[in-house]
């Protein structure tokens, strides 16, 4: 069995893992964060270890790979909002890249393997635009502000100290957010339509969104290779800002006029962002197998069982039926620690796919 250090694991992404990780038997998991576990499981149905640590703390930090001796680390914590960044350069630093140093120098010294995600602002954004072409992971980084500096030097000392390790590049994380966590750009588009507010999306800044499913499948392909090197682990299409807010207005069936779309100028953001900063997905496509999902399929899909994906600690358990196919849906029971949270979603989700709905109280 592999010792699996997720960190960060509050967060976005690192719930994720948290979640797909603890589901496998081979791997031993523990996730760790700066606070508490946001969801804390039963004892009884508890699949993880969860460590509370500031990895600004050196000593907390070794301490930790004391106790866990992990055969692999994977960093997702980060201080990744640039308008904070650009004014806060000492808190970022030290976040973004001397912890990510002395993390790289404790998996080298346990012969761990460091996957440390990284991020589409070490780019300048004005590769050919009117070409299309996008970043691969050969290119230079050249950041436009503080963030992507940090992150850039981050990646360096990654590259520098560890012996076995992976760099995986993502780019505008998205999917179904949970309680305590930060939104994303289309829980962010949706929220606001749905409430029937008008939101203002930029026409003039390229990106590739990514899944958070699928960045965790990529994540997942690279413990499980030994190539060394930078990944870019994203979507596979260049999208703009304002394309993927009509695109959730469209496939969500929102109402699109509530979209105002306008230049980066008019946006008059005071953080300066790459322009253009699509990634090419080639290498991890070739290597790893990684084959991302494009948005409008999520969307189609984001109402369905696999996006309800807070199973993995329970109050209640759900059989859901599907009578169109006179056989379970799935046959699978959810776990949810967080009742309140599901039900709320349990009206869209039965309207979109005719289900059934059978709630069991106690343990199955």
């Amino acid at each position: 069995m592999r010792n699996i250090l997720i960190i960060g694991a509050n967060g976005f992404t690192g719930r994720q893992l948290l979640k797909d990780l603890s589901a496998h038997k081979q791997y031993n998991v523990t996730g760790c964060s700066l606070h508490s576990d946001i969801f804390p499981a039963l004892e009884n149905t508890k699949k993880y270890r969860f460590i509370e640590v500031d990895i600004r703390n050196e000593a907390s930090v070794k301490e930790l790979f004391k106790a866990i001796c992990p055969d692999v680390v994977i960093n997702c914590s980060a201080l990744s909002v640039p308008d904070y960044c650009e004014t806060h350069h000492e808190e970022a630093y030290l976040i973004n890249v001397t912890a990510v140093e002395q993390l790289a120098n404790l998996c080298k010294e346990y012969q761990s393997r460091f996957i440390h995600l990284s991020t589409d602002f070490v780019f300048d954004g004005k590769i050919n635009e009117r070409t299309g072409q996008l970043y691969t992971e050969e290119i230079l980084p050249a950041p436009v502000d503080y963030y992507g500096f940090t992150k850039w030097k981050g990646e360096e000392k990654v590259a520098d100290i560890c012996c076995n390790y992976a760099i995986a590049r993502v780019e505008i994380v998205y999917g179904k957010a949970l309680p305590g966590q930060h939104g994303n750009i289309v829980q962010l588009v949706m929220n606001r339509l749905k409430a029937g507010q008008e939101i203002r999306v930029v026409s003039d800044q390229w990106r590739t969104p990514t899944f958070v499913g699928d960045l965790s499948d990529g994540i997942q392909r690279l413990i499980e290779n030994t190539a060394n090197g930078i990944f870019h682990i994203c979507g596979d299409e260049c999208l703009t800002i304002a394309e993927i807010a009509y695109q959730v207005a469209d496939y969500m069936k929102l109402n699109r006029a509530l979209i105002h779309s306008v230049t980066t100028e008019e946006m008059q953001e005071s953080t300066p962002r790459p322009r253009f900063s699509g990634m090419s997905i080639e290498k991890a496509r070739t290597i790893l197998g990684y084959n991302p999902r494009k948005l409008k399929e999520v969307l189609l899909d984001w109402n369905s069982i696999e996006l309800l994906h807070i199973y993995f600690e329970n109050i209640q358990k759900v059989h859901i039926f599907a009578p169109k196919l006179r056989r379970p849906m799935m046959n699978q029971r959810l776990q949810l620690h967080n009742t309140a949270y599901f039900l709320a979603e349990i009206p869209n989700f039965c309207k979109s796919c005719c289900v059934h709905v059978h709630w069991f109280s106690g343990f199955i």
